[in-house]
């Protein structure tokens, strides 16, 4: 399958990154560490993409210990995992953040480079959501699921935000930065403190807060767990930040419709004509159909829910690796994910069997106490079936998301390296000082944003590298 015309390829003459960093962490600690005591570290001829893949093997092997010691969310690990959780953490930021200090140092920037980190950073999204369920003893349920449906949210509404706005903008406390040290954080205090268990305790009481003073807290609140806690907090800045992107689009979209009027060039740009709100709807019909299917499907969500996991993720990833696609090729927006289709094949092969218990009551109200022509029925049967069928479904969809998202992944690198006559993941044209102009941008490579596209005292992390 191809994702990538040919023709669409001129837009990445027009590619400009544009990125904004206000975080005092990055700025004061992360990058001066990042620059002078991480970066001389690699060889002058690693190519970037190296170096996000390279990290990103951290977390592939964090995942590998969760799945060898925890695999069902909800067990106690020896404390050295979770120590190694955070440091392979802090080593996929710093290598992610890094990548881009190596492309301005070996002058090797072009679109490529924010289209790898950024789908390299959905598959961690999701990873490291069953990393952190597993530091929680969350275990296989609807916490697990809303943590996913947070952390999701939160890297798709950014992406489409970059996509409206063109220019990945981070607050002064953010995700990527912040976000993540927090997550080491846990982690580390998670094998000090000898497991995730000690998460499921009322916090107010585990902190010392007297008896007295608790019963001043609302009923509702008062044994609510550290995890607990933490879902709250994380609900409020996950909404708070979709707000504020929110508004960001539509003042930009509003922006450059009245520029657009005023120099007659209006109905000439769909992404400005359509109301950018609506690239949000892609993913609330995904997690519609994601709870819809949990709810009909229960041993799913309680018994297989690490690999649904990995499904969902791959849907983000697809849905965001072709938002930036779009970005770095001025396409229009992508609104359609082929991978949602089996998952709504799912849910309304589930359906079926629930409607048809109410058959013999809808009959009644319609046709009364006569009895119901041949013809008549409500609901259908179950093509799937339930148990071991049902289970082995939702792996064929596992299986044709990465067979997707593989291919996407191979047609786009592909496509992008032999327009642009570069490498991913080696150097092909070193930078040699002294060499022409136009030698040295047909030297371009391993996708990297443009240097004089990141404004100076400015520091990417993870999602926006350096």
């Amino acid at each position: 399958m191809v994702y990538l015309r040919q023709e669409s390829l001129e837009g990445l003459k027009l590619y400009k990154y544009s990125g904004v960093d206000h975080s005092l962490t990055s700025k004061y600690i992360l990058k001066p560490f990042y620059n002078n005591i991480v970066l001389p570290c690699f060889p002058i001829s690693m190519a970037p993409n190296l170096i996000t893949l390279s990290g990103f093997m951290f977390v592939v092997a964090n995942l590998l210990t969760l799945l060898w010691f925890n695999p069902t969310l909800d067990q106690n690990c020896p404390p050295w995992v979770y120590y190694s959780w955070a440091v392979g953490l802090f080593l996929y930021q710093t290598f992610d953040a890094v990548d881009g200090a190596q492309a301005r140092r070996t002058h090797q920037s072009s679109a490529l480079g924010e289209l790898f980190d950024h789908g390299v950073d959905a598959l961690n999204t999701s990873l490291e959501v069953l990393l952190f369920a597993g530091s929680q003893n969350m275990g296989q349920g609807w916490k697990t699921v809303a943590t996913l449906f947070a952390s999701l949210t939160t890297f798709y509404v950014q992406t489409w935000e970059e996509y409206h706005t063109h220019t990945l903008t981070l607050g002064v406390v953010s995700g990527p930065v912040e976000g993540v040290l927090i997550l080491v954080l846990v982690y580390s205090l998670t094998g000090y403190f000898g497991g995730a268990s000690f998460w499921q305790q009322p916090m107010l009481a585990t902190l010392g807060i007297s008896s007295q003073s608790i019963r001043l807290v609302p009923a509702a609140v008062r044994d609510l767990t550290f995890t607990d806690w933490y879902m709250v907090q994380g609900t409020i800045v996950m909404v708070y930040n979709t707000t504020e992107s929110a508004r960001t689009v539509l003042r930009v979209w509003r922006k450059e419709r009245k520029e657009a009027k005023e120099s007659g060039k209006a109905g000439q740009n769909i992404n400005r004509d359509n109301n950018p709100l609506l690239g949000l709807v892609p993913f609330a019909v995904t997690w519609v159909l994601v709870v819809a299917y949990l709810v009909f499907q229960p041993e799913i969500l309680h018994a297989h829910l690490v690999p649904f996991v990995f499904f969902v993720g791959l849907v983000n990833a697809y849905s965001v690796g072709q938002m930036i696609t779009a970005h770095v090729s001025h396409l229009p927006f992508p609104y359609y994910n082929v991978m949602v289709l089996p998952l709504a094949w799912g849910v309304v092969d589930s359906i079926g069997p629930l409607l048809k218990r109410f058959e013999p009551t809808i009959a009644t109200l319609i046709f009364g106490s006569n009895k119901p022509p041949a013809y008549f029925a409500f609901g259908w049967p179950s093509a799937l079936g339930d148990g071991v069928y049902q289970v082995a479904y939702m792996f064929c969809m596992l299986g044709a998301a990465v067979g997707v998202y593989g291919s996407f992944v191979v047609d786009v690198i592909v496509t992008i390296c032999d327009y642009l006559d570069i490498w991913c993941l080696t150097i092909k044209h070193p930078y040699v000082e002294g060499a022409s102009v136009k030698k040295q941008v047909a030297g371009t490579a391993n996708g990297h944003a443009a240097p004089t596209s990141l404004p100076d005292g400015d520091a990417k992390t993870v999602q926006n590298k350096n």
